[in-house]
Parts: structure tokens; sequence; C-alpha cells
């Protein structure tokens, strides 16, 4: 149990790094919607879908591929070296030719030039920064980490607020940097954090020897390409509904739609905050004769706690729309309760990839992900006119419980990990039963949505006190 109590020490910490700073950039989202109209809410998420698909072929696998390397290789400095001399190399190279072509990118892309490339100059200095922040995690710096993380956000939140704000904002700021459209504002604050991280991370440049293994990076291209490809087909998965929106319906639509999908971010962070510690965990503890044994529980203890979550915010959906959501976007709130299970079933299906991972079967999570991405596409594509904006929320719960269910029939064939299967079907099942219950049936009653969350932590707790008790006293 105490490697079991050492990792959820390690994923507090890192999920406090993530989770903190995105909940506070997460506030943002009464004032853009306060300050913003739908379609121009709509223009500002546009812009991050394509953030998301640069993100994912500028940094090709490197990032998983580093955490594999690094935990195996003997001489890990070379590992970091070549790691960050390719990002740089292709970062850069990519900055350039697209950056001179953004005109003619741009109209390809359905974008305002002026917003493209400011998203070539965020997308550029996060890539950049990939694997000194990877480094942070292997090595257990989180509070270093915490720390770049939370400057980032602040300055994000800062100059927003300076920006859109009528009560706090600064007129001599926004005269100093005029812009035809205020959504441009939001996009400028997110270059600026880019800029004072980058510059904050500099010291690993400086830091790196900059010796170069070929023969190495062809292995971690190898293992990271797969990885690149489902990196490609989850940005689908997130995003495809966002960018199909405005084409299919509206940007007014799309505007709603995408604040509602905000509410999805506590489980969201939940999952952030898990990856954080638990993917370099899972490298490094794959040698211990326990380790599926350890796999398993985790899975069963990520389960319940993302159960919770699922229910307690279902049944404070009330409260949580008139705090962070303005009522002109309320159209699409039906969707918060398919993507908080969508992203739960996202959490478990990310547990169960250890097994191609660390039998380095990437490609396995590439055919998974692809899968996921058909289904998504299709569902949108044709029902999208049948049925609006719900098509997009039932596409994201058909497409990750499609991949959960797959991965975890593979796993059983690749590498054996005795999962309480049937404890962990039960929580699904229940806190998915509740949650509807609370939405559909009492959602302006917390007094009785209070009540059913209630009675699942009373079963939860009567069938894992055992456990629960070991765990504490260990």
């Amino acid at each position: 149990m105490s490697i079991l109590k050492r990792f959820f020490k390690d994923t507090f910490i890192y999920g406090l790094a993530i989770v903190l700073p995105r909940i506070i950039n997460f506030l943002l989202v009464r004032l853009h919607t306060d300050n913003l109209e739908n379609e121009a809410f709509s223009d500002n998420t546009t812009f991050y879908v394509y953030a998301a698909f640069f993100n994912v072929f500028l940094t090709y696998g490197m990032e998983t591929a580093f955490f594999r390397f690094f935990s195996k290789t003997k001489d890990k400095a070379i590992v970091f070296s070549t790691s960050l001399i390719a990002l740089t190399v292709t970062t850069l190279t990519f900055g350039v030719i697209v950056f001179s072509l953004a005109d003619q990118i741009a109209e390809i892309l359905l974008i305002n030039v002026r917003f493209f490339k400011i998203l070539v100059g965020v997308t550029v200095l996060e890539t950049l920064i990939v694997i000194p922040f990877a480094y942070l995690r292997v090595a257990g710096r989180p509070i270093r980490f915490a720390v770049l993380k939370m400057i980032n956000v602040l300055v994000i939140v800062l100059l927003n607020i300076l920006f859109l704000s009528e009560v706090y904002g600064s007129l001599y700021l926004r005269e100093l940097i005029p812009v035809p459209e205020k959504v441009e504002y939001v996009f400028i604050a997110n270059l600026m954090a880019s800029i004072v991280v980058f510059i904050l991370c500099l010291p690993y440049f400086l830091k790196s020897s900059w010796k170069f293994d070929g023969s190495l990076l062809k292995n971690m291209l190898r293992y990271g390409w797969p990885i690149m490809v489902a990196g490609f087909a989850f940005v689908i998965n997130e995003n495809l509904d966002k960018w199909l929106l405005p084409i299919m319906v509206d940007k007014a639509t799309n505007g709603s739609y995408a604040a509602c999908y905000k509410l999805g971010v506590f489980m969201t962070l939940f999952i952030q905050a898990f990856r954080m510690g638990a993917e370099p965990f899972f490298f490094n503890h794959a040698k211990e004769k326990n380790a599926p044994e350890t796999y398993a529980r985790i899975l069963k203890y990520f389960t319940i706690v993302g159960s919770i979550g699922l229910v307690t915010i279902i049944v404070a959906i009330e409260p949580l729309k008139h705090l962070f959501i303005n009522e002109s976007y309320y159209d699409a709130l039906e969707i918060v309760p398919y993507i908080l299970l969508a992203n739960l079933f996202l959490g478990i299906y990310h547990n169960l990839a250890v097994w191609y991972k660390l039998t380095d079967k990437t490609r396995y999570g590439m055919y998974i992900s692809l899968i996921g991405a058909a289904i998504t596409i299709l569902f949108n594509v044709v029902m999208i006119d049948v049925i609006g904006f719900m098509a997009c929320a039932y596409a994201t719960v058909t497409a990750y419980g499609t991949m959960m269910l797959i991965s975890y029939f593979l796993g059983r064939k690749h590498y054996e990990v005795p999962y309480d299967v049937k404890r962990i079907v039960f929580y699904l099942i229940l806190s998915t039963g509740l949650s509807l219950i609370s939405f559909y049936q009492f959602p302006d009653n917390m007094w009785i949505g209070t009540a059913l969350l209630c009675v699942f932590l009373a079963i939860i707790f009567f069938l894992e006190r055992k456990e629960l008790k070991q765990v504490l006293k260990s």
C-alpha cells in the first residue's frame, strides 16, 4: 500500500499544479460570456481547436516517448538533449514556413489572418517548452512545475481582465493595443503569457548538453508516431463538434455549446491531474512484481472518485451554471451530463492504456483512437442535421465508451491486469443513473440531489470500507 500511497501523493501534487491554474482560467468563462457575443465566443473556441491540432502535430508523440526512454535509458542527459534539439528544430522550421504563408493558410482554414498569426506564435512557444516541462515531471520537480503553470495562467487572467472587463479593465491598455475585434484580446493575452513562460524556461535550454543521438531519435520517433496519430484522433473526438457546428448550424449555437461544454472542465481537470502523476508512475513502477495489482487498484479508485465527481457536479448544476455562465448561453445545458460521462470514460481509457505503453505497442493506441475518431466523424456528420447539437454530446460518449471497451479487451490479451470489473461497472451504472435522475427529474431541487449523492457515498463506503481502512493505516 505504501507504493499506492506514494502514487496518490504525487498525483495530488501534480494535480494541484494543473487544477489550480485551470480553475482560475475557468473563471474567465464568465468574463468571456459577459463581454463577448455568442459568435465571438465561437471564434474563441475555434482558435483553440486549431491550437490543439497544431500542438499534436508539432510534438509528434515526443512527450510520451521522452517519458519512456528517460525511464529506461542510463544516459538520461542524452535523452533530454536529443528530444530538446529535435523539437526545437522542427518547431522553429514550422513557425518560419507557416508564418510566411499565413495569409494563404488562414484563408483555407476560414480563420481571421490576425488570429492565425497569433495562433502560430502561441503554438510555437508552447511546443518549445514541452520537453522542459516533461523533464520537471519525470525528475520529480512538482513545485517548479506548479509555479510555471501558475505564472502562465495568472498572466492570462490578468490581461483578460485588463483587456475585457468594463469595471476593472484598462482603457489605456486597449488604446495602446487597438484591435478590430474584441475577442482578439483573448488571444493576445495567451501569446504574452506564453512569451513570459518561455523566457522562464530558457535556463533548461542553456543547461542542456546539446548532444544529439540520431539512433536514439529514430527509436523515439518509432515509439512516438503512433501516439501522434492517436493524438490527432483525440483532438477530433474533442473538437470536431465545435468545428462542425458553426458550419452545419450557426456560430451562435456553437458559442452556447462551447460555453456549456466548459462545465465539463471539472471532470477534465480530474483526468489531467491524474495523468500528470500517473504517466511517469506507470513507467517507473513497471518493473515491480506487483505492478498489475497496483494498476488495478488505481483504476478502481479512479472510477470511484470520478463517479462521485459526476454525481456531485450534476447535483450542483443549478448554482454552477449561474456562477460561471451568462444566461444567454444556457440553450445547450443539456449536454453537460453526457460530456461529464464521456470524460469519465476517457479517464478510464487512459488508465487502461498502460498495457500498450508498457509493451511498446503504441500502434494499438493509434488504432483505438482512430476508431473513436471515425465514430465521432460519422455520428456528427449524419446526426447534427437531425437532432442538432445533442448529436455532438452523444457522439462523444459513444466514441470514448467504445475506446474504453476495446482497450480493456485488447489489454487482457497483451498485458493482464486483474481489474475489479464488476465493481467498476457497478459504480459507473449507479453514478450515471443517479446523475440522470437528478438532472432530468429534480433539476431545481438540490435537497433531493444531495440525498442521492449521500446514498451513493454510503454504498461506496460500505463496499470499500475494508480496503479504505488498510489504505489509511498504511
